[in-house]
């Protein structure tokens, strides 16, 4: 190959908008994250490979295509696998603005009876982009004795987890279909099971340490031991407290006003990279 330099380079994209990520870096794998003096990240557009890749079902499956368009998009983001899933959907974000633009058209149905009507609406994606903010992973959960400090998960523990949910439901839909009850209760047991091992893997993904008066634990081992063996309250407390910080990352309800009838609601806002390119 030539070691000529392409002479269209100059044409090449560039950066379109510059962002700084919601969790600061917290919660990145090792190497995942090259963090400018600026604090900020540039982000380019989108190319047509992204394009296709954002279309492509296996991709969308298995979350290759995520990990695809941020390593062009946001190539200061090494492994997009280790990366923050605080980060995921504001990085979604600011590649749709660096693509097509500030605004988005959204449409969303009136829940006031009897209006009913869909109308459509343009948001406005900076103030979205914005609006993000990290939950306080840094302060650790007092219970007794243990001090239980939680982190978020990477996108590869959460893409995980969400093609183990869908299989999960895929199953569950199925079981009406048979007939033996022998069968039925064996799949059903079955699946329950494998429900409460999602539920630990996540738990324990989601834990930096445990600390005891006499130790500090970070072994993921012994942390989903104690998981298997804590009192049912300990558990809850623990994962009610993820639920907290995790939905205090994410994208806040959008403030609609019905144009038909003036009705106030809110409506949510869903990053569904199938669509959310178009």
């Amino acid at each position: 190959m030539s070691n000529q330099v392409n002479p269209l380079q100059q044409y090449f994209r560039r950066p379109a908008i510059y962002m700084k990520l919601p969790s600061g870096g917290m919660g990145y794998e090792p190497d995942a994250l090259e963090i400018p003096d600026s604090g900020e990240l540039p982000i380019y557009p989108m190319t047509t490979i992204d394009e296709i890749t954002s279309r492509t079902p296996d991709a969308l499956y298995n979350g290759t295509a995520v990990v695809e368009i941020i390593k062009s998009c946001a190539p200061n983001i090494k492994n997009p696998w280790g990366m923050s899933a605080i980060d995921i959907d504001p990085i979604l974000i600011a590649i749709r603005i660096a693509t097509t633009g500030s605004d988005m058209e959204i449409s969303t149905t009136c829940p006031n009876e009897p209006c009913g009507e869909e109308s459509t609406y343009d948001i406005a994606l900076p103030r979205l982009l914005s609006s993000y903010q990290a939950g306080n992973y840094n302060q650790p959960l007092t219970i007794d004795e243990l001090q239980i400090k939680l982190k978020p998960l990477t996108y590869k523990e959460m893409n995980d987890s969400s093609m183990l949910q869908f299989e999960i439901q895929k199953a569950l839909v199925v079981l009406d279909d048979i007939v033996d009850q022998v069968e039925r209760s064996n799949k059903t047991t079955g699946l329950i099971s494998a429900l409460n091992e999602m539920t630990i893997k996540i738990m324990v993904a989601g834990i930096e340490y445990i600390k005891t008066p006499e130790a500090t634990v970070f072994e993921s081992e012994f942390i989903e031991d104690f998981f298997r063996n804590c009192d049912k309250n300990t558990f809850n407390r623990i994962k009610d407290k993820n639920v907290e910080l995790r939905t205090k990352s994410e994208s806040k309800p959008l403030d609609i006003k019905c144009m038909h009838c003036n009705h106030e609601y809110q409506q949510t806002f869903n990053v569904n990279i199938s669509t959310f390119f178009e």
